[in-house]
């Protein structure tokens, strides 16, 4: 009997060291993904150009942007920080991507679902090119594109308005997607 308790009484006391160390190992992991989690949050914070996320709905699917923000900053930037006629990753940083739950129609044209990098084509008068491209995950953005990933291009008419807007937003509203950035308002219209 005494050998009985004093095997009970090693094994408690190994139960107890054991899940004294677990817990200590399990607080110690939580607190490095907490700082983990704090430095990702402090670097993305600290970026020029904030990171941007917005989830709505377009006709009833489920439609999701990411892109960076960049501001004006007094700059001068239609023809000149963007320059015209040249292909534009349509925000900051890392190319800017759509996600589409469903298919979908852009200005009257078929995108399947899926993800889709969103690049522009500003032009100084007319009509600009909105470009959906296949490569989402460009980490450079513009630099990275290839015209041979395009699923799909459409020209779409800016509209200059008099009020001014300090950082570049992209808005889930109608008529689908409102890009507006300095006195630009670029809507794409999905359904």
């Amino acid at each position: 009997m005494k050998t009985y308790q004093t095997i009970l009484s090693a094994t408690l006391i190994a139960m107890v060291f054991t899940s004294c160390s677990e817990s200590k190992t399990s607080e110690s992991s939580e607190s490095e993904v907490a700082v983990e989690t704090k430095e990702a949050a402090e670097t993305v914070e600290s970026r020029p150009s904030p990171l941007m996320e917005k989830t709505g709905q377009i006709a009833g699917k489920t439609f999701k942007i990411q892109y960076g923000s960049p501001a004006v900053k007094g700059r001068e930037l239609w023809g000149d920080l963007v320059p015209y006629n040249v292909v534009w990753r349509t925000g900051a940083n890392e190319a800017s991507y759509v996600e589409l739950a469903e298919d979908m129609t852009v200005e009257g044209d078929r995108l399947p679902a899926g993800k889709y990098s969103l690049f522009t084509i500003p032009k100084e008068s007319g009509p600009w090119t909105v470009i959906f491209n296949s490569e989402w995950d460009l980490e450079h953005g513009h630099f990275q594109y290839d015209e041979k990933n395009d699923v799909l291009r459409v020209d779409v008419t800016p509209i200059w308005e008099e009020s001014s807007q300090e950082s570049l937003s992209m808005d889930i509203e109608s008529p689908g997607i409102v890009i507006r950035w300095e006195k630009l308002k670029l809507p794409i219209s999905i359904n």
